[in-house]
């Protein structure tokens, strides 16, 4: 059932240790983001569990508005699309022990031993989250600018939505594109 998978994923953009998503930002550099004054949702994230998508909804519509930016709800200056999309991954782990080798030097020579080695495998499978941004001039129908956050989730709805928020903190830190940052 994916809807619970999703929910885990857009609510976790971070895995539960201190790292901190992965995040990258582009626009068009013809774009003249000072004419841009309000905004409007095209498409809100959907797939989460209510409340990690509220919590991706406000970060935004917080930030989109520190920035000087007002909503409106409909023919906004800029339209307002936003994405969530989730993968499983799978990392192997081998553990040795012992060399299997044997011995080298005066009887047998390089490896000439018969020595004993074992390996554990642990296969571990983990979710990988991403948010995807997207900013389109209303009038031209053109993307101008595109945000994305991606990281492992974790299992801790607390260290979901500081996750979230530390990702919406870097997405949105160099926007408007050329603007001195804070």
């Amino acid at each position: 059932m994916k809807t619970p998978i999703l929910a885990v994923v857009l609510a976790g953009l971070v895995t539960a240790c201190a790292s901190t998503p992965t995040v990258s930002t582009d626009h068009d550099p013809n774009a003249q983001f000072g004419n841009y004054k309000t905004y409007s949702w095209a498409m809100k994230p959907e797939g989460a569990s209510p409340l990690a998508q509220q919590r991706i909804i406000s970060g935004i519509e917080s930030r989109l508005q520190a920035k000087g930016l007002s909503q409106v709800a409909s023919g906004g200056d800029l339209a307002l699309a936003a994405h969530i999309s989730s993968s499983t991954k799978t990392t192997l782990d081998t553990m040795y022990t012992g060399t299997g080798m044997g011995g080298w030097g005066y009887r047998g020579g390089w490896g000439g031993g018969i020595g004993m080695a074992s390996s554990t495998t642990q296969v571990r499978n983990y979710q990988v989250g991403t948010l995807i941004v997207d900013l389109f001039d209303a009038k031209t129908q053109q993307a101008v600018w595109r945000g994305t956050a991606s990281g492992t989730v974790s299992s801790s709805p607390e260290k979901n939505s500081a996750a979230i928020d530390a990702g919406l903190d870097k997405m949105f830190a160099s926007y408007p594109p050329g603007a001195a940052s804070p």
